[in-house]
């Protein structure tokens, strides 16, 4: 067994069947690193108010249980904990643990989307999903967990209602900075219906005063698309595309 915790990774796909999730005790900071975090998070939120302080869940570490078993230890922290990514001298700083969905349509072309300026990483390309929040009172943190918060994620971005009983578990990405994203596939829908869910939730989420996650989707169906995007890409993207489409190619 490897234990393995953050540090500089290139971004690949772990190619794991199944997932168990521990809960940890998160790391203590210094008093230095929790004035430094706390000095960056105040000021990104004067230059942009709508940061929320909520509870997010972050990833402590993996351990590899034979070939085909990842256990990720998970600690509660909230999104001010990221902030610690921008303190240089920081040893206490944990990366993310998300889910994203792909989500094609019916000619094989995948969904992508982009952040929108209102968000911690504006302009960049990505699948739709975002990083886990605790689980309530009692309840664990399982795959059941994992396939309802990416449905949500699915519905509140793209405006695309999928039951979590529909998303299927893909597999596991590892992003540069040690951040785990656990990937699952969204049954096939109408390339009009995709734009035309993502413009209704587009609409409703700035007639009530806000922007939305994504400002923008395309639809793609190789890496050799991703040029054509324009801004920064998830790290995570390229590998993701690349075995999307190496799957496809072997389904036709």
């Amino acid at each position: 067994m490897i234990e393995e915790s953050a540090r500089r990774f290139r971004a690949e796909l772990l190619d794991v069947h199944r997932l168990r999730f521990v809960e940890t005790a998160a790391p203590r900071l210094t008093p230095e690193e929790r004035l430094a975090m706390n000095e960056v998070w105040d000021a990104k939120v004067r230059d942009n108010p709508s940061y929320f302080d909520g509870p997010v869940l972050v990833c402590a570490g993996t351990r590899r249980e034979g070939p085909d078993e990842l256990t990720v230890s998970w600690v509660r922290t909230t999104y001010r904990h990221f902030a610690l990514r921008r303190v240089p001298f920081s040893t206490s700083w944990l990366p993310s643990f998300f889910v994203s969905v792909l989500q094609p349509a019916d000619d094989g072309r995948l969904l992508v989307g982009r952040m929108s300026n209102s968000t911690a990483a504006p302009g960049r390309w990505q699948l739709p999903g975002g990083s886990l929040e605790p689980p309530e009172g009692d309840e664990p943190l399982d795959m059941a967990a994992l396939h309802r918060h990416a449905a949500r994620e699915l519905s509140e971005e793209a405006g695309i209602d999928a039951s979590p009983d529909d998303l299927t578990f893909w597999n596991v990405i590892r992003a540069g900075n040690g951040g785990i994203g656990v990937l699952f596939r969204a049954p096939s829908l109408p390339a009009e219906r995709l734009y035309e869910r993502f413009e209704a939730v587009v609409a409703a989420e700035r007639a009530q005063g806000r922007d939305p996650e994504l400002d923008r989707i395309a639809l793609i169906h190789s890496t050799a698309q991703l040029p054509l995007l324009a801004g920064p890409h998830a790290d995570y993207l390229e590998p993701i595309v690349r075995r999307y489409e190496a799957s496809a190619a072997e389904r036709a």
